[in-house]
């Protein structure tokens, strides 16, 4: 079962790869979707509003970015496997940069 605030493997389109993404869809609707929001995360970090930064304290690897610049909606049947989930502190960084992406700053 999938929830909101994980971080899993998602395998994009060509020319992108597979990458971390995080689960944005709220947890009691997942089951009944077919497609989820998601959220790419990226290793270019660029320091801007629209980014919640991820390091090994997170469970990430290296640092990374949440860019909510690229919100998607993707089938859920190509959700990958677990890797993390964010914190509750993580989580309430959502709210800003995801306000800021919509310009409702």
């Amino acid at each position: 079962m999938m929830e909101r605030g994980e971080i899993r493997w998602y395998k994009f389109s060509s020319p992108d790869k597979k990458r971390p993404v995080l689960i944005l869809t709220r947890t009691s609707a997942i089951r009944f979707l077919a497609e989820i929001t998601i959220v790419p995360i990226t290793s270019t970090v660029r320091d801007i509003p629209t980014e919640i930064i991820l390091d090994e304290s997170d469970g990430m690897k290296t640092t990374c970015a949440i860019n909510f610049d690229h919100i998607q909606t993707v089938s859920k049947g190509k959700i990958g496997s677990y890797i993390t989930k964010l914190s509750p502190g993580k989580m309430r960084q959502i709210k800003p940069a995801l306000l800021f992406a919509f310009g409702f700053d």
